[in-house]
C-alpha cells in the first residue's frame, strides 16, 4: 500500500504505485559506474506526483514538502547543499558545525532537539515532511513511526543510502549518492545539475594518494573500537584515494572491531573522527597511551587523518570527506 502525502497536509492510502517518468532517472543513476553521475531527469512541475520507495516504504509525493523537520546532519546539509534551507521548520541530533559553503543559510536554522526529537516535539513544528539521516529515528520513543506519523498527515523520508531494513546498498558508490541528491531534488521539484556537477568535479579530481597502503578507520569506542565496515561511506572513502580498508571483509557498514584485530593488520594510516563527544585527540591519547597500540606503526609515525563525524555518513560531504583524506596523505607524505 502506498501512502500519499496530499497537499492538504492529510494522507490518502492507494494500492496504484505511481512511478512517474522523472524517476527513471534516479534509479538508472543507481547501475552506473562508481563515481559517475548520469544526467539528471527533467525537474517533475509542481503538479506531478513524485513517488519514492524508501527504505521498504512507498511514499507520494503530490507537491513539495513545505515544512521539513530534519534530523541528522546528514539530511539538513542535503537540503541547504539544494538551496532548500527556507524549507525546514527545525533540525535535531546535529553532528556539528555545517561547512563553510552553507554557514549562511544554516545560521537562521532552529535546533529543537539536541538528540532524537520525541513525536510531541516534532508535531509542535507543523512539519509536512520529517526527514531522517537514519531510520532509527522513526521509533515510537523517538520522533514517531512511519505508520503513525503518516496518519497524522506528515510524510516520512530516510536519507537513502543509510537504509538498513530494506533497500540497503549492498556496498556503496558515488552512483547511490548522486542517486539520493537526484530523488530528494526530484521530491522538492529543484534541478540538482549544479550540484551534481559540483560534486562530479571534486570528486574528479582526487588523486589515489593512499597508494594501497592500508588504514583503520577509528569512529569511536574505548575497549572496543567501533570501525569503518566493508559496505558503507568510509569504505568508499578509502576506496577513493588508494587506503585498503582493514575491515574491508566485514559486510557492515560500520561494526565493532578488536583491538587485537587492529594490532594484528597494524595499518599505516589511522582516520581518527572527530565528534565533541568523543574527539580526535582522545582517541591519539588512547592510541598512544595504550601498550597494545602505542606501537603501531601509524601511531609511531603519527600518520593520523583526521575528519569531522558528519563526514562520515553518506551524503553530499562525501566526496569533501575523500578529498579531504586525499590532501591529508599528500601532506604526511611531503
Amino acid at each position: 500500500m502506498t501512502i500519499t502525502a496530499m497537499p492538504s497536509g492529510g494522507l490518502v492510502s492507494t494500492v496504484t504505485r505511481i512511478l512517474p517518468i522523472v524517476l527513471i532517472g534516479t534509479f538508472a543513476l543507481a547501475g552506473c559506474a562508481t563515481g559517475t553521475a548520469a544526467a539528471p531527469s527533467p525537474t517533475p512541475s509542481a503538479d506531478t506526483p513524485v513517488t519514492v520507495s524508501n527504505c521498504g516504504t512507498s511514499v507520494t509525493f503530490t507537491k513539495a514538502p513545505e515544512r521539513v523537520v530534519t534530523i541528522k546532519s546528514t539530511s539538513t546539509e542535503m537540503l541547504l547543499a539544494l538551496g532548500l534551507g527556507d524549507r525546514i521548520v527545525g533540525t535535531a541530533f546535529q553532528d556539528g558545525p555545517v561547512p563553510d559553503q552553507w554557514a549562511a543559510d544554516a545560521a537562521s536554522l532552529t535546533s529543537i532537539a539536541d538528540f532524537v526529537p520525541s513525536e510531541e516535539v516534532v508535531l509542535e513544528q507543523q512539519p509536512d515532511l520529517v526527514y531522517g539521516g537514519w531510520e532509527s529515528a522513526f521509533a515510537a520513543d523517538g520522533a514517531g513511526t512511519r505508520p503513525e506519523l503518516a496518519t497524522l498527515g506528515i510524510a516520512t523520508y530516510v536519507s537513502p543510502s543509510a537504509c538498513q531494513s530494506a533497500e540497503q546498498p549492498p556496498k556503496l558508490t558515488f552512483a547511490n549518492i548522486f542517486g539520493d541528491i537526484t530523488q530528494v531534488a526530484s521530491i522538492f521539484r529543484v534541478d540538482p545539475t549544479e550540484l551534481l556537477a559540483a560534486q562530479q568535479k571534486t570528486l574528479d579530481g582526487i588523486a589515489k594518494t593512499g597508494a594501497g597502503h592500508t588504514a583503520f578507520w577509528y569512529s569511536s569506542g574505548s575497549d572496543t573500537p567501533y570501525s569503518g565496515a566493508g559496505i558503507g561511506a568510509p569504505e568508499l572513502v578509502m576506496e577513493t584515494v588508494g587506503l585498503v580498508n582493514i575491515a574491508a571483509d566485514v559486510k557492515a557498514t560500520w561494526a565493532p572491531l578488536g583491538w587485537e584485530s587492529v594490532v594484528d593488520a597494524n595499518p599505516y594510516y589511522i582516520v581518527l573522527i572527530d565528534a565533541t563527544w568523543n574527539t580526535a585527540q582522545s582517541k591519539i591519547d588512547r592510541l598512544e597511551s595504550n601498550p597494545a597500540t602505542a606501537g603501531l606503526d601509524a601511531v609511531v609515525n603519527k600518520r593520523y587523518l583526521l575528519l569531522p563525524f558528519a563526514s562520515g555518513e553518506a551524503g553530499v560531504r562525501t566526496v569533501e570527506a575523500a578529498a579531504s583524506l586525499s590532501k591529508q596523505i599528500a601532506e604526511l607524505n611531503g
